[in-house]
């Protein structure tokens, strides 16, 4: 999980929108209505293209330099930003059941005082994964 920039190449369409491709990984490639929504599209592939890298153990590959891309005619390359984590966190949310063990006395004392044990969880793991 971490947060990534990769070149794609913008190619505009006689309608106004735009193909999206990104060179370095392997069916990487959207389109846009138009520039705004390309680039909002091309961040979303782009995350979950990357998501299924991590999630499946694969090395990431090393984005190429802007440079060193290839254009034709009127395309244009710029960077896409994204950030694997937020991408899990809008779609990966579901609940998950955890079974724990802690000290009796714990319990009681955190019961006593109305704890909510998930949300602590929840709070604690976010906490440590940052």
């Amino acid at each position: 999980m971490a947060k990534y920039a990769y070149p794609a190449i913008f190619a505009p369409e006689e309608d106004g929108s735009y193909s999206i491709n990104f060179p370095d990984l392997k069916g990487c490639y959207t389109c846009g209505d138009s520039l705004e929504d390309g680039l909002e599209m091309a961040e979303d592939v782009l995350a979950l293209v990357l998501y299924g890298y991590e999630t499946r153990g694969e090395d990431i590959p090393t984005p190429s330099k802007i440079k060193s891309l290839k254009l034709n005619n009127d395309e244009f390359a710029n960077y896409v930003f994204c950030d694997t984590l937020e991408y899990r966190k809008m779609y990966n949310n579901k609940a998950v059941k955890k079974t724990l063990s802690i000290p009796e006395w714990l319990n009681e004392s955190a019961m006593a005082i109305g704890v909510n044990f998930s949300q602590v969880l929840q709070e604690a793991l976010i906490e440590k994964i940052k």
